[in-house]
């Protein structure tokens, strides 16, 4: 078996010596070149595992050899080698499609362990499961893309910021970046940045030593430790006090953290995904949100539509979630077509997550072999959803206020006809036995 070959593109001869020994010592071959225009050449007269490039060149940037890598019908994965402190030019590489970046002056230990992950998904010995379409469901156009997306994502280590709804899969999306990527085979973790208590939070974050504070009675890892060589998903990122901001960023920028009580800073290695359904660039303009950490956690930006605008996945997502919850029936019950439309009309303002409540509660009601329109119990009024101007989230959940609505309108038709019920569900257009249902529900059967 031949040893990996790596081209490095710089023209430091000290920088020079330093990869091309280091990586020799990793069993890696070197060639080298000094200019943009060898690089290319080199490019064209064999296959690399990897490329390292400087980004001031003699005959232009660094980022020129990014696009052009990636312009290649089989990309390898390049890495560019940065000024200390200069980010902007390093964020900027990334979202080219560079796989990592490095800081001048080099520091080998996380140097060797980006080559390390950079080589595993050069090495054909370790092919991927790439099918996600399993995963991730859903034949629209949109859904294409975004597996698409997840796709390219995986071979690279920036930073993704999932932007969607609640309940639209975001965190779903985040772990099938890990999985496809070289880091699958070390820890996924996931935080709810809004679950922590304020005085724990940086504790949780880095850590802490012995005594560093009343309770602290061992040393603790925190979750950037924990997430070491794999993936660290911040879910609801939009809920970090500033105080916290601040030194998350830090934490991201020089890949080192300080757990609370420590003098010295630790290195770390992971990778940053993140996630919430607020809108973060109007809370960065409100001022709640730092400009810069937005920056770092938004080098790529992948949205996650909600399910009211792919309606055409309904059907398959909804077969597949009554499978899944029917997994121990030896003929899970199917959706009348009937039921079918009900649910490919209906906004979802809970998106999968509501889908997956509404099949679950049919399955535990439903009687026969079928589900029909009856059983899913759709809540009244399908036009009013979190996007609706009467909707305040600060007044309560979504859930709370499908309910006023839903109690409300029940009411005014049981009082349109002086209570009879049968007439209440015959105005409401419901069955009977929908009718009832809702009545007890909501305790309005009195």
């Amino acid at each position: 078996m031949t040893n990996p070959l790596a081209l490095i593109v710089d023209d430091e001869p000290d920088i020079l010596e330093l990869l091309e020994i280091t990586l020799n010592r990793m069993n890696i071959e070197t060639c080298a070149a000094e200019t943009i225009t060898d690089a290319k050449a080199l490019l064209q007269q064999q296959s690399f595992d990897l490329c390292l490039t400087d980004m001031k060149l003699p005959d232009g940037n660094g980022l020129e050899l990014v696009d052009y890598i990636q312009s290649l019908r089989h990309p390898i994965p390049v890495a560019v080698i940065t000024a200390h402190g200069n980010m902007d030019t390093a964020i900027l590489a990334m979202k080219k499609g560079a796989f990592d970046f490095v800081s001048k002056p080099l520091e080998l230990p996380a140097f060797r362990q980006l080559i390390t992950s950079a080589l595993k998904l050069s090495d054909p010995a370790a092919p991927k499961e790439r099918r996600t379409r399993h995963t991730l469901l859903g034949e629209s156009a949109v859904m294409r893309e975004i597996r698409s997306k997840i796709d390219k994502l995986a071979r690279s280590q920036a930073p993704v910021y999932i932007s969607g709804e609640s309940g639209s899969g975001k965190e779903l999306v985040a772990r099938l970046i890990h999985q496809q990527s070289a880091r699958s085979d070390k820890a996924f973790v996931a935080i709810n940045c809004g679950a922590i208590p304020l005085e724990l939070m940086e504790s949780e974050f880095f850590g802490h030593k012995k005594g560093s504070f009343t309770g602290a009675v061992s040393d603790s890892k925190g979750l950037f430790q924990a997430a070491e060589g794999g993936t660290l998903f911040l879910d609801e990122v939009a809920d970090l006090p500033q105080s916290l901001q601040v030194k998350l960023l830090r934490a991201i920028q020089e890949k080192k953290v300080r757990p609370v009580g420590e003098q010295m800073e630790i290195p770390v290695d992971v990778r940053i995904l993140s996630a919430t359904h607020k809108n973060l660039a109007n809370l960065v303009k409100e001022g709640s949100f730092r400009q810069d950490l937005y920056y770092r956690i938004n080098v790529i930006d992948l949205h996650i539509p909600p399910l009211r605008q792919r309606s055409d996945d309904t059907s398959e997502l909804a077969e597949h979630i009554l499978l899944k919850l029917s997994e121990n029936d030896t003929k899970p019950p199917h959706l009348t077509a009937a039921a079918m439309a009900a649910l490919q009309q209906y906004s979802f303002p809970g998106n999968v997550r509501e889908l997956e409540n509404i099949l679950e509660r049919a399955l535990a009601l439903y009687d026969g072999n079928t589900i029909d329109v009856d059983d899913l119990n759709l809540p009244l009024l399908n036009h009013q959803t979190a996007e609706s101007p009467d909707y305040d989230p600060a007044l309560g959940s979504l859930e709370d206020h499908l309910e006023t609505i839903e109690r409300k309108a029940i009411t005014q038709a049981l009082e349109d006809n002086k209570w009879n019920k049968t007439a209440a569900a015959k105005q409401l257009g419901l069955s009977f036995r929908s009718f009832r249902y809702r009545l007890k529900k909501l305790r309005l059967e009195d």
